[in-house]
């Protein structure tokens, strides 16, 4: 991949707009969790160390177009902002039509881009409004890297410079390194309820991994492939012949996609279940399998602490509940102590890594939940795309 990085920008007396992730979750009327305005700081202090005025624009939530309600403004966000760089964050409302003076070290907001008409369909002349107002644009939204709309493609296309930032150039040179020149052996963790969501990143991986780990239902799904008995666990009885195409192509290249040989199996879905490990030819009709054994947790910690490059994407496990987390802590700690190259992306991955203390183990994690899983999917993703084609 080729695009203009922000670090080799001269910002100095310029005016940069940056698209940011800063999609924040409320509880109460306040912010529960700051971690994506945390990632977005090195970008906007880069600028603001090295002379530029910055701009800085995101979505929150799911607004309607050309429908502003307080639930959708941006300006709680802007006063964390504002705290954690130590400055005030304005957020300016009617900006089209404006050339609003942006001075070296100041940090203003746009408000909530999803309600300007025409950004989720990537409206030219909306990309060319955003332009109008920077020298420089830089996106570094990862998490929205797979939309083609006019914060994160048609601007790019108008603006004098458009560059990735540090965070977006972070994301793209770790997913680079694990998928397009990976350390061998390539191990990819691949878990989920279905495998109806995942099945195309299971057939894309397939043809580039070396061993292809599943967990959750999509694991069922494929034990019901080879015959073995789930009793009334999650699977997809309909995709047990494409789980054998992928164990199929996996295998013809030597590869494995390695299934549980014991379970953790407990008669119901709930916090309090009983938990009992078994064979897996011992799971009855009425068990639920919410875990793997603990045989099976150490086989593939086996394979991971042998791994060049781990992708890791879904717990293998309930881990939520104590009794069914051992598998995927087992394979938390062997991905921490792996000398591979690791990287994780994806909700439930990463509160699992965060429940299981290996964060500052991880070689990299993904900030992106669809940009992430898109990019294991092979897809070409619109706003990188854009930054590319300016590149050129």
């Amino acid at each position: 991949m080729s695009f203009l990085k922000l670090t080799d920008q001269n910002v100095n007396g310029k005016t940069v707009l940056i698209r940011a992730d800063l999609n924040v979750p409320f509880q109460d009327g306040k912010i529960s969790d700051d971690t994506r305005v945390r990632a977005s700081l090195a970008s906007i202090r880069y600028c603001l160390d090295n002379g530029a005025g910055v701009i800085v624009m995101s979505h929150l939530g799911r607004p309607t177009e050309g429908e502003f309600k307080p639930e959708d403004d941006v300006m709680p966000v802007a006063k964390h902002l504002g705290e954690l760089l130590g400055k005030e964050v304005s957020v300016l409302n009617d900006w089209q039509g404006t050339q609003p003076e942006i001075k070296a070290g100041e940090v203003v907001m746009l408000q909530n881009v999803r309600i300007n008409k025409g950004e989720k369909k990537n409206n030219v002349e909306l990309g060319k409004a955003y332009a109008s107002l920077c020298d420089i644009f830089v996106n570094d939204a990862f998490g929205t890297a797979h939309r083609a709309e006019a914060s994160t493609e048609a601007v790019a296309a108008a603006a004098p410079v458009a560059c990735a930032g540090i965070l977006m150039a972070g994301e793209l040179d770790a997913l680079g390194k694990a998928l397009k020149q990976p350390a061998r052996p390539l191990v990819a963790i691949v878990a989920g309820s279905k495998v109806s969501t995942k099945l195309t990143i299971l057939e894309s991986l397939a043809d580039k991994v070396d061993n292809l780990i599943v967990g959750g239902g999509i694991a069922n799904t494929f034990l019901l492939a080879q015959g073995k008995p789930i009793g009334k666990s999650l699977a997809e009885a309909d995709l047990v012949d494409e789980a054998k195409k992928i164990m199929d192509k996996m295998a013809q290249k030597g590869g494995v996609v390695p299934l549980p040989v014991d379970v953790v199996t407990a008669k119901e879905f709930a916090q309090n279940a009983k938990a009992e490990t078994k064979s897996i030819d011992d799971v009855a009709a009425d068990d639920m399998i919410l875990d793997i054994g603990t045989q099976s947790a150490q086989q593939l910690a086996e394979i991971l602490k042998n791994a060049g490059t781990i992708v890791w994407n879904g717990p293998v496990g309930v881990f939520e509940f104590d009794q069914f987390a051992g598998g995927t802590k087992v394979l938390a700690k062997a991905i921490a102590e792996s000398e591979g190259f690791s990287i994780a992306g994806g909700g439930d991955t990463l509160a699992a890594i965060a429940k299981f203390g290996v964060t500052d183990q991880i070689g990299y994690i993904s900030t992106g939940g669809g940009a992430f899983l898109e990019f294991l999917e092979g897809k070409e993703l619109s706003a990188v795309a854009a930054l590319e084609k300016f590149a050129k």
